[in-house]
């Protein structure tokens, strides 16, 4: 929300710097997100008045200008038409930065002729949109004088930064308003008062419950020129570009008093103006220039012949107005802000109205927002309005509050006298028991309120439920910084520990995966449907999404750090390695998950160590049991087999390579983790080049440790010195190192302790495999007879696999 603070003081009467409005605007919940002072870009410009024009020697189109700014005659070569002896304009110097062709000016030769400058036109200026001729200044402007401060281009604008409850503060009266009650001055009277009419009203009416009211008046025999100049100005200061008198009004009346109009050129009309429901496949050309299919249900504004307005969100192209315009409806409604927030989200369609309505418009300012754009309508185009036609009636109901003062102490945390608070709400637009108003307040009325108090919402006031929100009004116009930091109170004895074990269990995890030199991102949980294929697809999705990207709740971690990894790589990191610790989002629950990214160079190139190595499915592997580890997983027991199928609970789309990934398991059924290598359509669909390793551990299927109190357990080292065995057989070709090493592991679990895989030879058709066993005596230590007996076990469990010892 921006405005100039020239408009502020229209309607707030202080005498108050920019330095304190800005710190008060902030201290009572709007926050100021940024001041801009236009007349800086323009400071250089100055009035300067042409002396002489003649033709230029080498061009039909180019005059060479005498220009007088202050300082004597220079010579400026100008293509304007409408440059001429005796024009008083705006010049630039040479040195000078010009905001709209985005150049510095210098001393340049134009065809031969020296040129010390420039004579500047609106666009240039950045100022309106005018580049037909160079600006025309009245003969008795100032040669000279800074531009900027001639024409009053030095006001700043202020931008406001409105949260969706504050719908009141849409409009520069509403934020005027809270100033006032902040003790910054007092909110002016506003001037409502109806123009003296003529003739019956328009025909209008209302058919549909998403337009309760809809009030209109004629104004015939108008004519639409240029907005005055100083309406012009705000705007253009505000960002808004200046149209014409009558779009420039409704679009002055939007930001002023925060109450969205639209008027129609009653010669494009066809019959009674209506508020109903569209059907199924209507459309309409927007302002915009775009063309929207309308869904059944959308509120509309039409006629006998067609569809002129999307209902309190944009109007159409057919029915707006132009400069031939001469009779004109002003159509000042209220439309129902569900039913806008839906229509709008539906196409994808945003606007200034769309903003006002959707938060709810005061319903009733309906006479009033009228009465006041008549009244600029008649004064600065003319014309005789007729009478005012109002169809159906606004929501106004009085909302009245049982306000207990007290609690502003006991729910607020700040003790505010009875009288202020009273005093606070009535110069917000409350009223407090009979007292209606600020001015009408005196200490004999307030005495006379007893108990309770009734408080009277105003109507523009759609966020006031109850009496929470009320002490929210006094705490942020008395300060919130006034209410004391209170400790809570400490139960006497020693704390407990709070965090559960599944807390525990990420910060471990964290803790271990930062020390292993990851980088930890926060990605979204939300992401687009097309990302989310891969991995299943999303179970939940969002009926009201912010936009598509963000429409499926995640199914894994990988989507959102495959893009943080793209983003990275985009601006030149060598290597990345991302893990974030999250929740999964499945058709079951949520699912505590940790995802883990490997891309780019493992090892950067080097005079020892050659090219530059990426990272493979082993460093992923490596990843996944540290951290298992870490989370306190039996790493020794884990199984190493290929990712599921989607019947075995894998992913329906093609998320990891198939030869080149696998899975950490405890048993065949329970997953800990998936690492690997991603799919190449996968890779692509997230616009990634080369090879990407990446793990996904499921903290959830972590079986649970038994509590044994804070206390680790207690160090215990053997007394006798282990003995090791190394162990080489010729195995089968598809034989896997897992399974063998498991089946030796399992032939004495007593003894053996550990075992390894440590050489493998390949020859032709055959295939040898050393495995290094570890024994631990307990008792005793072995003799040559129990070894053997060992030994036996294991050549005896390798046979059961195929694999024969080798001679």
């Amino acid at each position: 929300m921006k405005f100039t603070l020239s408009w502020l003081r229209d309607h707030l009467d202080t005498e108050a710097d920019l330095d304190t409005i800005l710190r008060t605007l902030t201290r009572v919940g709007l926050e100021v997100e940024g001041v801009a002072d236009p007349g800086e870009a323009l400071a250089p410009f100055t009035v300067a008045r042409v002396l002489s024009a003649e033709r230029h020697p080498q061009a039909d189109k180019l005059q060479v200008l005498q220009v007088d700014a202050g300082n004597g005659p220079l010579q400026v070569v100008c293509g304007a038409p409408n440059a001429r002896a005796g024009l008083v304009g705006v010049f630039g110097a040479p040195g000078t930065y010009v905001p709209g062709a985005d150049i510095t000016l210098k001393v340049a030769a134009i065809r031969g002729v020296e040129s010390n400058g420039m004579m500047c036109s609106a666009r240039e200026l950045q100022i309106g949109e005018g580049h037909d001729g160079i600006i025309e200044l009245p003969e008795d402007a100032p040669v000279g004088e800074s531009y900027a401060s001639y024409a009053g281009l030095t006001d700043p604008v202020i931008d406001v930064s409105i949260t969706p409850n504050r719908q009141d503060c849409m409009g520069v009266r509403g934020i005027a308003r809270d100033l006032a009650a902040a003790g910054l001055g007092t909110l002016k009277p506003l001037a409502a008062e109806p123009v003296a009419a003529s003739g019956a009203g328009p025909a209008v009416r209302t058919d549909t419950p998403g337009c309760p009211a809809l009030f209109a008046q004629n104004v015939s025999g108008v004519t639409n020129g240029d907005s005055p100049e100083w309406m012009r100005r705000r705007l253009t200061a505000i960002g808004q570009k200046p149209i014409s008198t009558l779009v420039d009004i409704t679009n002055y009346l939007m930001i002023d008093l925060g109450r969205p109009l639209h008027v129609y050129d009653r010669a494009t009309l066809a019959g009674p103006l209506v508020a109903r429901a569209a059907t199924e496949g209507e459309e309409v050309l927007a302002l915009n220039g775009k063309t929207y299919r309308l869904s059944a249900g959308m509120t509309v504004i039409a006629d006998d012949a067609a569809v002129h307005d999307i209902g309190g969100i944009m109007g159409g192209e057919h029915s707006g107005v132009t400069p031939a315009t001469t009779d004109v409806l002003i159509e000042c409604a209220y439309f129902d802000p569900d039913g806008i927030a839906r229509t709008g989200q539906a196409l994808a369609l945003t606007s200034d109205a769309r903003q006002r309505f959707e938060r709810g418009v005061d319903p009733a300012f309906l006479d009033d927002g009228l009465a006041i754009a008549t009244r600029l309508v008649v004064d600065l185009c003319g014309g005789t309005p007729s009478e005012v036609t109002r169809a159906g009636s606004p929501p106004v109901e009085p909302r009245v509050i049982s306000y207990d003062p007290d609690l502003c102490r006991t729910l607020g945390g700040l003790a505010v006298p009875a009288a202020r608070q009273a005093r606070i709400l009535l110069s917000l637009g409350f009223s407090v028991g009979a007292i209606d108003h600020a001015d009408a307040y005196s200490d004999a009325l307030f005495s006379q309120i007893e108990g309770r108090w009734p408080v009277r919402v105003p109507t523009w006031r759609r966020d006031v439920d109850g009496p929470a929100d009320l002490v929210e009004e006094v705490i942020r116009i008395e300060g919130i910084d006034r209410v004391a930091a209170v400790p809570l109170p400490r139960v006497p004895g020693v704390a407990r520990p709070t965090a559960t074990p599944e807390q525990k269990l990420e910060r471990r995890v964290r803790r271990a995966a930062a020390a292993r030199g990851l980088d930890e991102a926060v990605t979204w949980s939300f992401v687009s449907a097309r990302d989310a294929a891969p991995f299943g697809g999303g179970a939940w999705s969002l009926a009201n999404p912010i936009s598509e990207e963000l429409k499926v709740m995640r199914p894994s971690l990988l989507p959102g750090l495959l893009s943080a990894t793209h983003r990275n790589l985009a601006r030149g990191q060598g290597g990345v390695r991302l893990f974030e610790i999250g929740r999964r989002y499945l058709a079951d629950g949520e699912r505590p998950t940790l995802g883990l990214v490997l891309a780019g160079d493992r090892r950067p190139r080097g005079w020892r160590e050659g090219k530059a190595a990426g990272f493979d499915a082993y460093d992923a592997k490596a990843e996944a049991l540290a951290l298992l580890a870490a989370a306190g997983a039996p790493v020794d027991n884990l199984q190493v087999m290929p990712v599921p199928s989607e019947a075995e609970g894998g992913e329906a789309g093609e998320a990891w390579h198939p030869g080149r990934s696998g899975t950490l398991r405890l048993g065949p059924k329970t997953i800990l983790a998936r690492f690997g290598m991603l799919h190449p359509s996968l890779l692509k669909a997230f616009d990634l080049d080369g090879p990407i390793a990446a793990v996904e551990l499921y903290l959830d299927a972590l079986p649970a440790k038994r509590g044994s109190g804070l206390a680790r357990a207690p160090y215990a080292p053997p007394a006798l010195q282990p003995v090791r065995r190394d162990f080489a057989f010729i195995v089968p070709t598809g034989l896997a190192a897992d399974a063998l090493v498991r089946a030796v592991r399992g032939a004495d679990k007593v003894n053996i302790v550990a075992a390894r895989v440590f050489d493998l030879f390949e020859r032709e058709d055959e295939r040898s495999m050393a495995v290094e066993i570890v024994l631990q005596p307990s008792e005793k230590s072995y003799t040559d007879a129990d070894l053997k007996a060992v030994a036996d076990k294991v050549v005896a469990a390798a046979a059961k696999l195929g694999a024969t010892l080798r001679g």
